[in-house]
């Protein structure tokens, strides 16, 4: 700060440096006037410059101080009371820019919440007639035309799904209730769901379950797993995907394995990014880049790990590690 004030003023400090320098030159060339007398006048008055600048120093910079130490939010209070003229209209400036973009965050904000409020009222509105194409389809005899229906219907109906939970997450606080969950039945239901898809593709499953209940939200805990299972799924083919539970540590965990394609070692720092689908099959339009991004945004308030190993063209598993009964209360508590 001593520099930048330096160099704030240095047009004043050269000036009065200069004006002193010219004063000794006139003394040196015109014999009528004392040097030494002339030099203690120009020593006397540095010193007076140098504690003036001390004095000016504390004094000017200690708004500036204010501001430069200043959190980077729309709060002003912080600020000292603006003394000199530049200060006060600096502090107006502020001001008035403050409450200019704070006008404007509330405005996005409540476009933002109009806007997810729309978006979710359409996705409910528009899961009606898809409950309705779904038992005109069951009903149809054409066996062949009914998987492929059932299959693009299954489409539609897990990207509305992901859509409506993708708005719901950053409010996923608000919407948690921990309870005795049964993961038999959170399977089952999932892969029920599944099931045209896993027809069309020959994939079966195979389910050990020797830890059958696990303490966590059912809704977000069935939403993670519906995310990894439909990511098994369509990564395979004609094989089975085996599922497992067992304990460990004190802890559940819940394995999904399949045999599909894989993971390339170097895309599996980045499969849970947003958007990222991956780097050897960046052609597959079909991929999206959001169900494992979502999967690990819902886990972490569940206080879920999700840990993947994977081999090239070989197999997937992904391991759900469920966090102790202790470890909830931070949770429960919320």
């Amino acid at each position: 700060m001593i520099l930048r004030f330096l160099k704030e003023r240095r047009s004043w400090i050269l000036f009065f440096i200069i004006i002193h320098f010219f004063i000794l030159f006139i003394a040196f060339i015109d014999s009528a006037i004392p040097v030494q007398s002339v030099l203690y006048i120009v020593f006397l008055s540095m010193i007076a410059f140098i504690i003036f600048l001390s004095v000016r120093y504390n004094k000017e910079t200690a708004f500036y101080k204010s501001l430069a130490d200043r959190e980077n939010n729309l709060d002003i209070s912080s600020i000292p009371a603006p003394e000199s003229p530049f200060e006060q209209l600096v502090e107006k400036t502020l001001s008035e820019q403050a409450q200019s973009l704070k006008k404007d965050a509330l405005h996005n904000r409540i476009s933002l919440e109009q806007e997810k409020d729309e978006l979710l009222s359409w996705i409910h509105e528009v899961k009606t007639p898809l409950t309705a194409m779904h038992l005109m389809i069951e009903r149809m005899e054409d066996d062949v035309m009914k998987t492929h229906l059932t299959y693009e219907w299954l489409r539609i109906h897990l990207l509305l799904d992901q859509q409506l939970h993708q708005k719901r997450i950053p409010f996923i606080e608000n919407d948690l209730y921990i309870e005795t969950v049964d993961l038999e039945s959170v399977i089952f239901s999932e892969i029920k769901t599944l099931q045209a898809w896993c027809i069309q593709k020959g994939i079966g499953f195979d389910i050990q379950l020797d830890q059958k209940e696990v303490l966590s939200d059912a809704k977000w805990l069935a939403f993670i797993i519906r995310q990894i299972l439909t990511n098994a799924v369509k990564y395979s083919v004609a094989s089975d995907i085996i599922i497992k539970c067992w304990k460990q540590d004190d802890q559940v965990r819940v394995q999904v394995k399949d045999s599909g394609r894989g993971i390339d070692p170097k895309d599996l720092p980045r499969i849970f990014d947003k958007g990222f689908t991956s780097t050897i099959n960046h052609h597959d339009h079909a991929a999206t880049g959001m169900g494992l991004y979502l999967a690990k945004k819902a886990a972490i308030p569940l206080l879920i790990d999700i840990h993947v190993q994977s081999i090239i063209h070989t197999e997937t598993a992904f391991t759900l590690i469920f966090p102790k009964r202790n470890d909830f209360a931070a949770v429960i508590s919320v």
